[in-house]
């Protein structure tokens, strides 16, 4: 069976994310839950499809940037909406400046979403009060851009909210808001004392009546899964609380107010924080976390289930209609040596992106098959990157965790994990901590 360059490139591609919706991409997927220390997203469905089906569930998922989240978020998507629930799926990042989040930025950005979709099946809500919200915004738009409003449809009269799509009036509010952070913040003076009649808005308005009108479709309910909140900076908000900890921790009762099933994604950092417990006394939750696929145990010796499933992963993003088949002669299409194979998954660290970057990295530099000359130059670069930001007191941490394969709550700690120097494993009964292996030197 010969590779096709050109395909093998773009489906290494790191920033790809493997859509199950898609047939194409569905052929790239692999199922790492039985090295990943159990089925987290069978977990998440079974909360809502089988525990919890009619009444509003709020859960968290969290992990690595990298290690496949949002692959995962999708598949839950497919799977629910096996189960006859109406899903809406959306990266946060799109909407949102990461750098700079409120409570209300998040409130809005599930309410276009939510209305985008149901529009698109033509179900469309009145919201009265939460139209008369946004005129109120336009006002605030009005005077803080030199008396200009928003541009819909040619229209200034104070009714022009009236039969308006309500995802395109929030969405040019948002538009305008999100690259200007002075009018974000008079935006915000104005959102944040009516921050519980947006939720009631929301919740009488939207999700409620949504709920209603998909059951008369014969639909199960509704759920909104919320990605890439992970990904919100660990800035200071002038509370002087970190960003993750505002957002979830202090702000965590209005986000799980939302009557329908909602999935968040939450930053790692929350994890190894203090306020874990008030986090989980918030929602009524613990975080599901997605780790690494592990390509070596505890004790040092190789995993050899994640290793196989890892050389899985890469053969099928090279020949993704093998149906199940990755014999040695197609190993040898990709590499010089199985060898060279092993290597390339073992010093990702069961990272799945780190794993493609390594790939995609030495077919910039060569036609396979791959050879174990071209793989060493592109990880001896990869390490010169890694290490350059480590100092000496960083060094003796990550020398700790590689002799005790354990983390503390400590802030130099959650460093390391951000900066991913430091992985997390969970194998059957096992749970511990390694360091990236790229940083070990041969």
């Amino acid at each position: 069976m010969p590779l096709n360059l050109r395909d093998f490139f773009l489906a290494s591609n790191p920033a790809k994310t493997i859509n199950l919706g898609n047939p194409d991409d569905s052929k790239y997927y692999i199922d790492f839950a039985s090295v990943r220390g159990g089925k987290i997203i069978e977990q998440l469905k079974r909360t809502i499809t089988r525990l919890s089906p009619d009444e509003p569930t709020c859960q968290l998922f969290t992990g690595h940037i990298g290690t496949g989240k949002s692959t995962e978020l999708l598949r839950l998507k497919e799977e629910l909406q096996k189960e006859e629930f109406h899903v809406v799926y959306f990266e946060s990042s799109k909407d949102l400046d990461m750098a700079d989040v409120d409570i209300t930025d998040i409130l809005l950005s599930v309410a276009r979403q939510v209305s985008d979709s149901l529009e698109q099946i033509n179900i469309n809500l009145q919201t009265a009060r939460f139209k008369a919200l946004l005129q109120g915004l336009d006002d605030v738009l009005k005077i803080h851009l030199n008396g200009d409003s928003l541009d819909l449809n040619g229209s200034n009269n104070s009714d022009k909210f009236n039969g308006l799509s309500l995802s395109y009036a929030i969405g040019k509010i948002t538009e305008k808001a999100k690259d200007a952070p002075n009018l974000r913040s008079q935006l915000r003076q104005y959102l944040e004392p009516r921050t519980n009649l947006i939720l009631e808005a929301i919740n009488q308005e939207l999700l409620e009546p949504a709920i209603h009108e998909l059951k008369k479709r014969n639909k199960a309910g509704l759920v909104v899964i919320i990605d890439n909140l992970d990904r919100v900076d660990i800035s200071l908000k002038p509370t002087g609380r970190r960003q993750p900890e505002y957002l979830f921790v202090d702000r965590g009762e209005q986000l799980k107010k939302f009557n329908c099933h909602v999935v968040y994604t939450i930053p790692l950092v929350l994890i190894f924080s203090n306020n874990l417990g008030q986090l989980t006394s918030r929602f009524g939750v613990d975080p599901k976390v997605l780790p690494m696929v592990p390509v070596r145990l505890r004790d040092g010796s190789d995993c050899l289930e994640g290793l196989d499933l890892l050389r899985k992963m890469v053969i099928r993003r090279a020949f993704p209609n093998l149906n199940g088949q990755d014999n040695l002669e197609l190993v040898m299409e990709v590499f010089d040596t199985p060898e060279t194979l092993d290597r390339v998954c073992r010093v990702s660290g069961g990272h799945v992106r780190n794993l493609l970057q390594l790939i995609y990295s030495c077919v910039q530099e060569e036609d396979p098959p791959l050879t174990r000359t071209i793989l060493e130059k592109v990880i001896r670069q990869r390490r010169h990157q890694l290490t350059l930001a480590i100092d000496s007191e960083e060094w003796e941490l990550l020398q700790q965790v590689a002799k005790f394969k354990s983390v503390s709550g400590e802030s130099k700690y959650q460093m390391l994990l951000r900066s991913l120097w430091v992985f997390e494993y969970r194998y059957r009964d096992d749970y511990w901590f390694d360091i990236n292996p790229i940083l070990e030197n041969d």
